[in-house]
């Protein structure tokens, strides 16, 4: 079996895998550093720094955005991407287009949020732009996820 059909048959790939990787690093550093709005600041947007350049574009703006709206949750990385939490849990996070290849940047919401809607709802939206209007749509979502 050639290490392509190896790495296929484990069921994840290697985008997958490498996120994984990430989160284990994230983990580690959580464990052993005190969690300061600093330095969560920090790891946030050097991971930002890496992103191809629309995607870094949309997730400065969002981390704008969130600072503004939202400037009790606290900013780190998750999975290798821009997260926001609120007493160690994941409100909301941006994940880059570039991240696995795909056509939009995501922009999500985790269990915590208060989005709930009835018996269906949703929790990520798709972003290939961030305009005025995308902006107040994510300024509203947060303050309900909140709420």
């Amino acid at each position: 079996m050639s290490a392509k059909k190896s790495d296929e048959s484990a069921g994840f790939s290697a985008a997958e895998r490498a996120a994984m990787k990430e989160r284990a690093k994230e983990l580690k550093a959580e464990a052993k550093a005190s969690k300061n709005r600093e330095a969560g600041e920090k790891d946030l947007l050097a991971k930002v720094e890496e992103m191809a350049e629309a995607d870094r574009k949309m997730a400065l703006r969002l981390h704008e955005i969130m600072k503004d709206v939202a400037p009790e949750l606290m900013p780190r990385t998750w999975y290798g991407m821009p997260a926001y939490t609120r007493e160690g849990k994941v409100i909301c996070f941006f994940q880059a287009s570039s991240k696995f290849g795909v056509r939009y940047s995501t922009f999500g919401f985790q269990e915590d949020a208060n989005l709930d809607d009835g018996n269906m709802w949703p929790t990520s939206f798709a972003l290939t732009k961030l305009t005025s209007a995308e902006e107040a749509r994510i300024r509203e979502l947060v303050k309900q996820a909140l709420s």
